[in-house]
C-alpha cells in the first residue's frame, strides 16, 4: 500500500510501568505489517505509570480493519493491564463548544476549522447570550442558546442533552463565563477542557488581570486545562505567557490576553484531535 490513502491509526495506553511493554506493542504491529511512522513514550517512576502513543500505517492487507486491530490488541492490553485506545486516523473527534460573549476563542477556533487546520468536527455551539449567534450560524454550525433563567439545573440539563444528543467527545468551553455544576463535571470527567485567562495556578477565579495589574506582574499568560470540581484547578493542558511592564494597564493586559487565550485553547483542543493528551492524575502527559 501507497500514497495519501494509506489506512492509518493511533494507538494510546497508559498501564503500570514494567519490563516489556514497548516490546510487545511493536511485536503486535509487526506481525500485522503495521509500520510505525510516530512513536512517543514516557515512564513516571514517582506514580509507576507508563504512557505511550503511537501512529502505525498499513503496509498490506494483514493490518485489517479498525475492528480487528482492536479485537486482536485486547489481548495484549489484558496481559499489561493497560487502559487503551485505538482510533482510525482519519477519525475527527466531535466537539461542542461553549461560549458567552467573548468571541476570541470561538473565532478563532472556526476559523481553523473553516481552513482545514484543525482536525475536529464542531457539533455545535452552546451558548448562555445571543452574542454569537451570527459568526456561528454563518458557519453553518447549530448555535443553541441557553439563557439560565433563574434555573441553572434545567439549563444544565439542556446543555447536557445536546452534548449526548450530538454525541460529543468533548465540551470546549471557549471563554464560557459560568461555572458548571460538581455534577455536570462529574459526567463530563476527562471530556471538558476550559481556557482560563490567567496562567494558573496564579490569579484564579475571575477578573484575573484587574488582580494582576494590582500586583504589577511582568508575565501574564493563559491555561487550558481539564474541568474539574475544584475551580480552576483540573489538569493543565496548555500555558503561555508574555511579556508586560509598569506601563501596561488592565485593558492592555486583556487585549494581550485575548491573543494568548485564542493560541493556547487551539493548541490544546489540536493536541485533543490528534490524541496527544493522556491524563495523569492531577496532571496530564503531552506528547507533541
Amino acid at each position: 500500500m501507497q500514497g495519501s490513502n494509506v489506512p492509518s491509526w493511533v494507538l494510546t495506553l497508559v498501564c503500570a510501568d514494567r519490563v516489556g511493554i514497548v516490546a510487545a506493542v511493536s511485536r503486535f504491529l509487526a506481525e500485522r505489517g503495521g509500520f510505525i511512522t510516530d512513536s512517543q513514550q514516557y515512564a513516571d517512576r514517582d506514580a509507576g505509570r507508563f504512557f505511550m502513543r503511537v501512529a502505525f500505517e498499513a503496509t498490506d492487507e494483514r493490518i485489517g480493519t479498525t475492528t480487528r486491530l482492536r479485537e486482536d490488541f485486547a489481548t495484549v492490553g489484558g496481559e499489561f493491564g493497560m487502559d487503551w485506545q485505538i482510533t482510525a486516523a482519519a477519525d475527527r473527534p466531535r466537539m461542542l463548544i461553549a461560549v458567552s460573549k467573548g468571541s476570541h476563542c470561538l473565532a478563532d477556533l472556526l476559523h481553523r476549522w473553516q481552513t482545514g487546520t484543525l482536525a475536529i468536527d464542531i457539533m455545535g455551539v452552546v451558548s448562555n447570550h445571543p452574542d454569537m449567534r451570527r459568526i456561528t450560524e454563518w458557519q453553518g454550525i447549530p448555535f443553541h442558546e441557553l439563557p439560565p433563567n433563574g434555573d441553572k439545573a434545567a439549563q444544565e440539563e439542556a446543555l447536557a442533552a445536546i452534548f449526548e444528543r450530538t454525541w460529543s467527545d468533548y465540551l470546549i468551553l471557549a471563554r464560557y463565563m459560568q461555572v458548571l455544576s460538581e455534577e455536570l463535571v462529574q459526567r463530563l470527567e476527562g471530556r471538558c477542557v476550559n481556557i482560563h485567562h490567567s496562567f494558573l495556578p496564579g490569579f484564579k477565579g475571575a477578573r484575573p488581570y484587574h488582580r494582576a495589574h494590582e500586583r504589577g506582574v511582568k508575565l501574564i499568560g493563559a491555561t487550558a486545562h481539564f474541568v474539574t470540581a475544584d475551580l480552576d484547578e483540573g489538569p493543565i493542558i496548555e500555558q503561555a505567557v508574555e511579556r508586560v511592564d509598569h506601563r501596561a494597564t488592565p485593558e492592555d493586559m486583556i487585549r494581550i490576553g485575548r491573543d494568548i487565550e485564542a493560541q493556547v485553547l487551539a493548541r490544546a483542543v489540536g493536541w485533543l484531535a490528534d490524541r496527544r493528551v493522556l491524563l495523569n492524575g492531577g496532571k496530564t502527559v503531552v506528547f507533541r
